[in-house]
């Protein structure tokens, strides 16, 4: 381990209780990092301070020591049920982390009770144990806390609670907030006493934050603290021991490589992140394998006629594929140009191997999103990488996510698929990898993933996955967060995977459910990315058939023996030159976009969407739509369902 010091505890201003200092030897951590040296005196003179660091820089320890500190010194002790800190953080495993580092501490002090407020447990339950056994000291999860303050009827009055209040943190505070819970810090703010010192933590300083410094904070000292080594112009966010890598491949070989990957490192700990973007592969998966056995064709969930699911034939096929939605989930679904679903559809298409793709959907439910993509590939990976101990970690387990996540750390090896609930602040000793299968929808969650590893000295990696067209996310993450990627080249002899996830999705009726609740999701990602000139469908679609179109036109115009379109004042030579120009510039683009879409598909499903439209317009009879529909699928071949059977290689 390398140490980042920035000399010893006894070098403070201001000494530290020598239990604290006896604590903080029995943990490990003899000398301060620079987030601490920096933090603590301020904190401990009365400051509010606003601190980012990086990720894995100690930021716990700067706001544990300073709270003991000032409640030790404290002229009149703490009641049982007198509140002198709380600490609020975005998740409950988070929570339960800085409450464990807490525990450390106060078993030294036995005049201090400290109490645990996250979701998943009984509010009843936390307030007889907060009257029984009191709670100098919260940690909390914002919407526990919030109910707790409101709960005077079950006999807890917080609020008179916490007028003895000294301290307040905000750990991670930009992830509060973009998690929705700044009407509930708002309000607990209102509870708390304004003569308080508060602090803010996070790796990243947002707008949103700077608005919560200026309402929660009086004259705040802000803290930046950047990586030895690393210029004072940058604004590097990752940590310097940090190996930061991506791997380019197209859609089809991204799930291979990642199996591939993990195969070749199983004696390592993995994190594994997924977002909604990635769902698009579940969903062509479990339509396709649930429609064509029964020879469907056309597959419209719409709310006219949610079950109308037609074979050939033209006969109902009952109970496949029905799905009901809520009228927002309609009008959100709705707003999606059409030609974003059927670029999505076919780049799933092609993800599993079908140059073919018969179904097209008019509207889908999108509930779900990454919770039933962590399921579905946390079930994948564990049929084809085996003796490895994988587990699954997302925002809607209950009881279930405290186990998951305590039993994890305790691992010595293994692998923990999860969403971005696992992204922030949560400290998992000795992770190797962190994978990101698709990068995150912004800039800064890229960082708190990646943090998850090479924490406070050790070293770590982190690989995300991009499709060709997305290799420019890289510059801009070096533009945008200061954080430089270095390629990692294709794994070879991966094997092809997909047929064996066709098998699980035949098997299993589930696969068909999460991949239908998370398929809008991968859509609307791409839609709303915050990097949007790199992630995005329609203006691909859009420029492609203007192309087609002008192709079109100057054939036309050469058969016709139409006049050519000479321009003024140029040499036809010149003219030419262009046009080759323009020609080689055209298939450099289609090759570094890596397109897996054929014009053909691509029309294909635009005639089936245009059908579509003059149905629900009225244009058209049913039958009509429904005649023309098949009509326009005749050349279309069914590809065979016909799984092989595959040796295990792990």
């Amino acid at each position: 381990m390398e140490h980042v010091t920035e000399g010893s505890w006894e070098s403070l201003p201001t000494q530290l209780h020598p239990q604290v200092l006896g604590a903080l030897r029995q943990l490990g951590f003899p000398h301060m990092t620079p987030v601490q040296s920096a933090t603590i005196p301020l904190f401990m003179k009365n400051k509010d301070v606003a601190a980012e660091a990086v990720t894995g820089s100690g930021k716990t320890l700067a706001f544990v020591i300073p709270i003991l500190e000032i409640l030790l010194r404290r002229e009149e002790k703490l009641k049982k049920n007198q509140v002198g800190a709380i600490i609020i953080t975005p998740t409950r495993e988070l929570a339960i982390q800085v409450d464990e580092v807490l525990a450390h501490f106060t078993k030294s002090f036995p005049q201090f009770s400290q109490i645990l407020w996250i979701g998943g447990r009984n509010p009843a339950e936390d307030v007889s144990r907060f009257k029984e056994q009191g709670g100098n000291i919260i940690v909390a999860t914002p919407g526990r806390l919030e109910d707790m303050f409101r709960r005077k009827v079950e006999g807890l009055d917080l609020a008179s609670c916490v007028k003895s209040l000294e301290v307040l943190v905000l750990d991670e505070a930009d992830r509060l907030l973009d998690m929705g819970f700044e009407a509930s810090i708002n309000t607990i703010l209102e509870f708390l006493p304004k003569q308080r010192r508060t602090g803010l933590f996070s790796a990243t300083q947002t707008q949103e934050v700077e608005s919560l410094v200026r309402a929660g904070l009086r004259n705040p000292v802000r803290i930046s603290v950047k990586e030895k080594g690393v210029a004072a112009s940058s604004t590097q966010k990752t940590p310097s021991r940090l190996e930061n890598y991506y791997m380019i491949c197209k859609a089809d070989e991204k799930f291979n490589q990642l199996v591939h990957f993990l195969r070749n490192h199983k004696q390592e700990k993995h994190l594994i992140f997924f977002s909604v973007q990635v769902c698009v592969a579940v969903t062509v998966l479990a339509f396709y394998s649930c429609l064509s056995p029964h020879g469907l064709k056309m597959a419209s969930v719409m709310p006219a006629f949610p079950s109308a699911l037609k074979t050939e034939k033209g006969e109902k096929a009952e109970g496949v594929g029905r799905a009901f939605f809520t009228s927002e989930e309609q009008k959100a679904f709705s707003e999606t140009p059409p030609s974003q679903l059927t670029q999505a559809l076919s780049l799933g298409a092609k993800a599993l191997g079908h140059s073919k793709w018969p179904v097209t959907l008019s509207l889908l439910s999108p509930l779900g999103s990454t919770c039933a993509c962590v399921e579905y590939y946390g079930k994948a990976l564990e049929a084809l990488v085996k003796s490895v101990k994988i587990m699954c970690i997302h925002g809607k387990m209950k009881h279930k996510r405290n186990k998951i996540f305590m039993e994890f750390r305790k691992l010595q090896s293994g692998i923990l698929v999860c969403t971005d609930v696992m992204a922030r602040g949560i400290d998992i000793p000795e992770v190797n990898w962190v994978l990101q299968y698709d990068p995150p929808s912004s800039a800064s969650a890229f960082v708190h993933r990646c943090g998850r590893t090479a924490r406070i000295g050790h070293g770590g990696s982190a690989l995300v996955f991009l499709l060709p067209m997305e290799e420019s996310y890289v510059t801009f993450l070096e533009i945008n967060q200061k954080c430089p990627l270095q390629e990692m080249k294709l794994q070879k002899n991966t094997g092809d995977l997909l047929p064996k996830l066709k098998s699980m999705a035949l098997a299993d009726r589930a696969v068909f459910e999460k991949g239908m609740k998370a398929f809008v999701s991968y859509v609307q990602a791409y839609a709303k990315h915050e990097c949007n000139l790199i992630f995005r469908l329609k203006d691909k679609i859009r420029e492609k058939q203007r192309q087609k179109l002008l192709e079109r036109q100057r054939k036309e115009k050469r058969e016709n023996g139409g006049r050519k379109n000479i321009i003024k004042n140029k040499a036809w030579s010149k003219q030419k030159a262009k046009k080759e120009k323009k020609k080689r510039m055209n298939e450099k683009r289609k090759r570094e976009e890596g397109s897996d879409i054929e014009d053909e598909d691509m029309e294909e499903l635009l005639n089936d969407m245009r059908l579509l439209k003059k149905f629900k317009k009225g244009k058209i009879t049913e039958e009509e739509f429904e005649k023309g529909l098949f009509s326009c699928g005749k050349g279309t071949v069914t590809t065979d369902l016909g799984i092989p059977d595959l040796e295990e290689d792990c």
